[in-house]
């Protein structure tokens, strides 16, 4: 059984990871006790190609079985699984297992790398030095990756076979960009190779290239007409078998209307699908006179390719029998040409062909396939080479802002959610948490919390969620704006968009209520004081329609009457307000002088004890947790923030040690400030005034009281005097 360790910091008990053995037995840590149960890929200042390889089904969220999958791969190949909880960026080489197969392979990976970018020798690889994947795999043509460029050989026979079979084939990218060939685009290209040289050596007898070279055009002239010649003998059969069709089989004198409204072009459909002649029953095929003029070019073709070498250039129509003859003469060469083989290397010729299969490249190739085949293993371990570096790297972080959140609680990290500073309203908060929008699950965190759209020049944007836990809310509304510096340093231009209000701190709570009543007040005031200016407006409108109109006699008002009952209620209304006052004074003039702060001090927590309250509940129950859950986290623990912990994540314009402050203030109200002093000081003298003759009074209407006080303070004087020591007898 692993022991393991906990420690609290902000009311919360989390784990310590300390040692590989934390490590290895964290797959036995009941999920109850992590902070985290799943948290999204983007939007954390951890590099997200780590993320991503930890992301295994690339759903976009790492959880428990991927995390710990990752610390099972990283752990089996370091001789140490502690070194994970260092969080370096470069892993030395003597920390790979190299007992074990894959680690001996990864060893020499990593060596590998280090050769390929000019680092020989060097005791240890960083995560930027395996990801370089261009120039880890540039420093060598071959790289194990199967495709051989033609820069992998000098020798120029074999590059020209490379960049043939590119040619024929399209080649393959290898890892770093360039085109080369692959083992089974090389075999494929030798057989297309034979296939093609046997298929020409099949042409060479008489049999089939019957006109030569010519063969191949007259065949392709002849296919060219086929189906055209083949329809007009089919019409003229018809014609022949009955004679009153000739006029159809002809075209119908409506279609000759149709086009003939058109401008006429040879080539156009209309015409093409007439007859290539005019149809008669046994009538021969014309092949230059007479003939369809869409048709005329090819049926010339046909003449001079394959008639003339057949039967003379005098020879200018066809017979139904010398046209099948024709066609029979050139079966057997078309039947080889449907034969035809190795098609994609007919391109080279056949010269260049025969070469080929004469020369010695192809086995200088397969030298090349061969050896690059022997670094397969070891350049395919690159990747883990990438991965291992990024593991020794990341997940550190990763598993303190997962496993527990000692990043969070501690004053010398960051989390991997906290995005930056947002300074605003004469303060700074560093608890900014980068969100899509508000959410209203956040509310549920009892924070102060100010979504803030951030923009910087160039179109780039950002949301964050900015905490505030120290201060007051006085002067943080929407739309006021700050500046957001993000981890890398970057400024941003942040503006409040919405605001999820809740108690700032107990001092906020405690002067709430004033606060709040100083605002009705003023409020009030205002409304009053709007009342007032339309009263007066209206009156002076009033007053000039008098004056305009003053020739016209007003109408005569009626004389009002007095409502007693009125004139009852505001009297007992008056008489019960000056009772009250009355009682209240009496209570008030009984006290004696020492009691009056007290009673102040006593209303003032009557009247701010209960938001101070409501006020110290909501800030001990506020947590992070709702916060990053509305953002994509799974938050097992509740993660407090608490007073003591909140004045830490926001700061306050404090000025710095042994600041000097000039008081001289050129543009004071100088008379304001006089009338201000002046106030304070008739205020203090009447007050000591009131105290002294309040005093006076009192001793005056209770003399027994205050000659009890003068003997007792006489006492207490007597008692505290010297007692004279008795002389000694003489």
């Amino acid at each position: 059984m692993h022991t393991w360790k906990f420690f609290r910091t902000g009311g919360l008990d989390q784990v310590a990871l300390e040692t590989g053995a934390d490590l290895l037995n964290l797959g036995h840590l009941d999920q109850k006790l992590w902070v985290a149960l799943s948290c999204p890929v983007k939007g954390l200042e951890l590099d997200e190609k780590t993320l991503a390889m930890i992301d295994t089904d690339g759903d976009g969220r790492i959880r428990v079985p991927e995390l710990l999958a990752a610390i099972e791969w990283a752990a089996a190949r370091l001789k140490e699984p502690g070194d994970l909880l260092k969080g370096s960026d470069a892993l030395p080489l003597a920390a790979i297992n190299d007992a074990t197969p894959e680690g001996k392979v990864l060893l020499a990976s990593a060596q590998q790398v280090l050769g390929n970018l000019g680092k020989k020798g060097a005791a240890a690889i960083a995560a930027a030095d395996a990801a370089d994947t261009a120039r880890i795999f540039s420093a060598s043509p071959l790289n194990g990756d199967g495709v051989i460029p033609p820069e992998a050989t000098e020798d120029a026979e074999a590059q020209a076979l490379i960049k043939d079979i590119i040619a024929c084939t399209g080649g393959a990218a290898d890892r770093t960009g360039s085109v080369g060939v692959t083992a089974e685009q090389v075999d494929a290209f030798f057989a297309d190779l034979a296939a093609y040289a046997a298929w020409v050596a099949q042409s060479s007898g008489k049999d089939i290239a019957v006109l030569g070279d010519a063969t191949d055009a007259a065949c392709a002239a002849l296919k060219a007409v086929r189906a055209k010649v083949e329809d007009y003998f089919a019409r003229c059969r018809l014609a022949a078998f009955d004679g009153r069709a000739l006029a159809a089989l002809n075209g119908q004198e409506s279609a000759y209307l149709a086009i003939a409204a058109q401008d006429l072009k040879i080539t156009a459909e209309e015409v093409a699908g007439f007859p290539l002649a005019r149809v008669e029953a046994g009538r021969a095929l014309p092949l230059l006179e007479g003939v369809n003029p869409a048709w005329a070019a090819a049926l010339a073709t046909l003449h001079q390719a394959v008639v003339t070498p057949v039967h003379g250039a005098a020879k200018t129509a066809l017979t139904l029998a010398e046209w099948a003859a024709l066609n029979a003469k050139f079966s057997a060469y078309e039947t080889w040409l449907g034969g035809k083989a190795g098609s994609a290397v007919e391109k080279l010729g056949l010269p260049r062909i025969q070469a080929i299969l004469a020369g010695r490249a192809r086995a200088a190739l397969a030298d090349l396939i061969a050896q690059d085949k022997a670094l397969e293993p070891q350049f395919k371990a690159i990747t883990d080479v990438n991965r291992l570096t990024h593991y020794h790297r990341d997940l550190r972080a990763l598993l303190h802002n997962f496993v527990n959140f000692a990043d969070f609680y501690s004053r010398d990290k960051w989390a991997v959610f906290q995005a930056g500073t947002l300074y605003l309203d004469s303060r700074s908060t560093e608890l900014c948490i980068r969100v899509d929008g508000a959410n209203p699950l956040a509310a549920m965190s009892k924070a102060y919390i100010a979504y803030v759209d951030c923009k910087r020049p160039g179109g780039a944007t950002m949301k964050i969620a900015a905490c505030f836990t120290q201060g007051d809310s006085d002067y943080l509304f929407v739309g006021r704006n700050g500046v957001f510096y993000d981890r890398a340093g970057r400024d941003w231009d942040a503006t409040i968009a919405s605001i999820v209000d809740n108690p700032i701190s107990i001092r906020q709570a405690f002067w709430s209520p004033y606060k709040k009543f100083l605002r009705m007040i003023e409020e009030q005031v205002a409304k009053r004081a709007a009342a007032a200016e339309a009263a007066s407006s209206a009156r002076l409108a009033s007053t000039a329609a008098n004056a305009a109109n003053a020739d016209k006699a007003p109408p005569a008002e009626p004389p009002k009457k007095v409502d007693v009952g009125a004139v009852a209620a505001i009297g007992v209304a008056i008489s019960g307000a000056i009772t009250a006052i009355t009682l209240i004074l009496g209570y008030v003039f009984q006290l004696k002088p020492w009691q009056y702060p007290l009673v102040l001090l006593g209303l003032m927590l009557v009247i701010s004890t209960p938001s101070v309250i409501i006020a110290w509940l909501k800030l001990r129950q506020r947590t992070l947790g709702p916060i990053l859950e509305g953002n994509g986290w799974a938050v097992n623990g509740r993660v407090r923030i608490n007073i003591p912990f909140g004045t830490a994540l926001t700061d306050l314009a404090v000025k710095p040690p042994g600041a000097k402050v000039s008081l001289d203030d050129p543009y004071e109200d100088k008379e304001a400030a006089a009338r201000k002093r002046r106030l304070i000081f008739w205020v203090v003298v009447l007050l000591l005034g009131g105290a002294a003759a309040w005093i006076r009074w009192d001793a005056i209407k209770h003399p027994d009281a205050a000659g009890q006080a003068q003997y007792f303070w006489q006492e207490r004087a007597a008692a505290a005097a010297p007692t004279p020591s008795a002389e000694p007898a003489k």
